[in-house]
């Protein structure tokens, strides 16, 4: 980035500086996109505390994935930046002569970012402590949460998709995002008029497969639809995919994703050399089991760790594990009552005036969370003087930086402006609903600004938040690079959901 000289303190209230600053965002305000939006816009210097610019501050807006800031927040308060999540594999009793257990319990402990590379690497521990044959059923121990798998005003229309998947304490994470709950599908054409090739991936063997999709001629539409209907743990596909189309690949989402990590442990173990004689199922470790043997464990990285993919990919599973890890950290209890309680406690702890707040859930996937401008505002800057500032600052998603796991969702966002590399803030977008809350650090000081748009009829109003946060850029010394237009009006917005649910960030 590209500094300017020496400018005035950023909260110099009686500079002309600032009046035009105020100017111009109430200009940027008047985009055709917010006709018929309510708005709260909040600007403050964090070095001072003055707000530098208020519209609406206190008005009630639903928040989308801004409410991530409350929770990420919580949870560095609640469990700590080196805090990690374990899981186990447990018998009754060691192994006899034989090698043999009676039945195996897969425990999980709340770990988003548990693999199936993971559950191999316990599998060859289990096969390494002498086990050869479970003669009883292999379960899959997620009692570690409630059995509320999601909010219950979550859209069912959703639910096939991965940022509405089911929370279970013992869940999959799929790839280098940690995707939980889910399985990726992939469907390829045969030959024309054949049924399509479709591969479920970790969940072959595990759902059900109902596929109606053929294989058009070269050339012809693609009409292809993979679905996972209400209710059901059965992946249906539709349509018709050309004959020259390369192959099409979705995530989507499981019933049950603790079953889906037992089906794919017990693979692990006969790949293992383990065979398991009974059935896979759901089940806790009885509690009777007074000296039960830990014949395999493993550890996660550190919640600085995970937060990287939470914030930056906007990661839903990963918030709500995270409520639910609060609430049993906080009262012994995984549900939702429980961790949203343990929220905002650890919220009002740390200083931040909650009033204003209205949680649902941890991701923001909820219409029913309210929060205020002035109340996102409150929590930067508290978090700002936190001990643990530097990790909270390095899981927010960076303008303009190209590279997914610093850009984030706001990696094809401003660049060539004043605020690419400087902006770190959160995005939110779900239909009628986005926002934009975050820094903007300079060589005179740092602004922390929450953008909350609400009623909008059209896509995200993205170009304005993005005009309002380059101005701000602007403001606090930075320049765009030589030769590039500075942005102050609108640019071209898109989408009613997070980048990164639709994969295209």
């Amino acid at each position: 980035m590209t500094l300017l000289g020496a400018s005035p303190a950023l909260a110099d209230a009686s500079g002309a500086r600032l009046t035009e600053l105020r100017e111009d965002i109430d200009a940027i305000l008047e985009d055709p996109a917010l006709e018929g939006a309510v708005s709260g816009v909040v600007v403050v210097d964090t070095a001072t505390g003055e707000e530098l610019y208020s519209r609406d501050g206190g008005e009630q807006l639903l928040p989308a994935s801004n409410m991530k800031l409350f929770t990420a927040a919580a949870a560095l308060e609640v469990l700590g930046a080196d805090h990690s999540f374990g899981t186990e594999v447990a018998a009754e009793s060691a192994p006899g002569r034989r090698g043999e257990v009676q039945d195996l319990y897969l425990v999980g402990r709340g770990d988003p970012t548990l693999s199936a590379e993971d559950l191999d690497a316990m599998a060859a521990e289990v096969a390494a402590s002498g086990v050869r044959t479970v003669k009883g059923d292999l379960y899959a121990d997620d009692t570690w949460f409630d059995s509320e798998r999601l909010v219950d005003d979550w859209w069912p229309e959703d639910e096939p998709y991965a940022y509405s998947a089911q929370i279970s304490a013992l869940t999959v994470a799929h790839g280098e995002r940690f995707d939980t709950g889910v399985t990726e599908v992939s469907v390829a054409p045969a030959a024309e008029g054949e049924p399509a090739d479709v591969d479920l991936g970790a969940a072959e063997g595990y759902a059900e497969l109902d596929n109606r999709a053929v294989t058009g001629a070269a050339g012809s539409a693609n009409t292809l639809v993979i679905d996972r209907p209400v209710g059901t743990n059965t992946i249906a596909v539709t349509g018709s995919l050309p004959a020259d189309a390369a192959p099409v690949t979705a995530l989507r989402t499981v019933d049950e994703p603790a079953a889906l990590a037992g089906h794919l442990f017990e693979e692990a173990l006969e790949s293992n050399g383990v065979t398991v004689k009974g059935d896979v199922g759901l089940g806790g470790v009885p509690d009777d089991w007074q000296n039960a043997e830990v014949l395999a464990d493993h550890t996660s990285a550190e919640l600085s760790e995970i937060l990287v993919p939470l914030m930056k990919f906007s990661n839903n599973g990963h918030a709500e594990m995270l409520v639910k890890s609060i609430g049993q950290e906080t009262a012994g209890a995984g549900t939702w009552d429980a961790g949203l309680a343990g929220v905002e406690d650890a919220l009002s702890g740390l200083g931040v005036d909650t009033a204003g707040l209205v949680p649902n859930d941890g991701s923001g996937l909820s219409r029913g969370n309210l929060v205020t401008a002035d109340t996102v505002v409150d929590l930067l800057g508290q978090a700002g003087t936190a001990p643990w500032e530097e990790t909270w600052s390095a899981s927010l998603p960076v303008a303009g930086e190209s590279d997914p796991f610093v850009g984030g969702t706001l990696a094809n966002r401003m660049r060539g402006t004043a605020a690419e590399g400087v902006v770190e803030a959160k995005t939110g977008t779900m239909s009628g609903v986005s926002a934009l809350s975050g820094y903007v650090p300079g060589p005179e000081g740092e602004l922390a600004f929450s953008i909350v748009n609400n009623g909008h009829s059209g896509p995200a109003p993205l170009a304005v938040q993005d005009a309002i946060a380059v101005r701000l850029a602007e403001y606090a010394g930075h320049q765009a690079p030589e030769g590039t237009r500075t942005m102050r009006g609108p640019v071209q917005g898109s989408g009613e959901l997070e980048c990164s649910w639709v994969q295209a960030c």
